[in-house]
């Protein structure tokens, strides 16, 4: 029963970090790269410090977990640097390709990366056990089912079709920036691998331990973006944006819900694991599960935001199928263990 408890946390998370893009359609009359920064502040430092704070027992502080460990912590934030890149690169993707085919090509990549290379790099290479590989193998064929839809879409549309659907449609420019989105934001993954130990062991409650590790992955990756985002603010004269006072109670109420719609995969991920801890084979999965749910639910959202409205119905049976793949590849590894 826990681990269905697990799971079902889990898949919430996945739910609200796939809805994270419809708040931000609310945002007025910034640039991205100005409305990108403020949701960052929101969604990767206020949410989650806060959470991390919840892995501190009383009389304790944060400082004190990562002075524990210096090394492991430099290491963890370095890689939230490298994933800031892919966050990067991800919004490209959805800009591309829209919700549903952008997201479904960067969380691929992202999963199954994410859950191969982690284990290497921490030198966990035991945690690789068969049903773990089985499982991401059937989460990657999912990814390219959902792929397959996703160029038959781009195949069967007019270019009005194709734009009136996703503005700067381009297949062949997203999927590379998605791919590359993808292979960036597995560092996300490693850095909690590294920094998995940061907290206060037996005192602190298993559904917060990877909080304050996330606080750092999210921190490195708040440094990249804030840099490319002044850079871009500079470069297209955008400083303004954060000079219209009149629209600071619309843009930012939005921002903030989008950080925490974003963050809630992380803290959900956290809880998650906590109903685990009796399936090992589940706890090195999750990244996996994780990912998968995510591009689960974004193209849920993708069709209710009518992005594949105009395809015919044997495309849409393939994203199904795809879909219906993902779900299952959620569970597999438990049932192969």
């Amino acid at each position: 029963m826990e681990i269905i408890i697990g799971l079902i946390i889990i898949a919430v998370g996945a739910f609200c970090q796939s809805s994270c893009y419809v708040p931000i359609n609310k945002i007025k009359k910034w640039s991205w790269e100005s409305y990108w920064l403020v949701q960052g502040v929101f969604a990767w430092l206020v949410f989650p410090l806060l959470g991390a704070l919840l892995a501190v027992p009383s009389g304790h502080s944060l400082a004190e977990v990562y002075m524990a460990d210096p090394v492991a912590a430099l290491w963890t934030m370095f890689f939230g640097v490298l994933w800031g890149i892919g966050g990067l690169t991800f919004g490209l993707s959805m800009r591309y390709l829209g919700v549903a085919l952008g997201q479904s090509i960067a969380l691929g990549t992202c999963a199954g990366l994410g859950t191969i290379l982690t284990p290497i790099f921490t030198g966990n290479t035991q945690d690789l056990t068969m049903p773990v590989i089985v499982g991401v193998v059937v989460t990657l064929i999912g990814i390219g089912v959902i792929g397959v839809a996703g160029n038959m879409k781009s195949q069967s549309l007019s270019d009005e079709e194709k734009k009136k659907a996703v503005k700067d449609f381009n297949f062949t420019k997203g999927i590379i920036v998605a791919l590359l989105a993808g292979f960036m934001s597995a560092c996300f993954s490693i850095g909690l691998g590294f920094g998995e130990h940061l907290n206060f062991g037996d005192a602190t409650d298993p559904m917060f331990r990877t909080l304050p590790a996330t606080f750092l992955v999210t921190l490195g990756g708040f440094v990249t973006n804030a840099v490319y985002c002044f850079y871009q603010n500079g470069k297209n004269r955008t400083w303004g944006d954060y000079s219209q006072t009149s629209l600071y109670l619309n843009n930012i109420v939005f921002c903030a819900l989008a950080g925490l719609l974003w963050y809630s995969q992380f803290f959900g991920l956290s809880l998650g694991k906590g109903f685990l801890t009796d399936s090992p084979v589940l706890l090195t999965f999750s990244w996996c599960i994780l990912m998968a749910l995510n591009v689960t639910f974004s193209n849920v959202w993708g069709i209710i935001l009518k992005e594949w409205k105009g395809c015919s119905q044997k495309t849409i049976a393939v994203l199904v199928a795809g879909i219906i793949i993902l779900v299952v590849s959620s569970f597999l590894p438990q049932l192969l263990k």
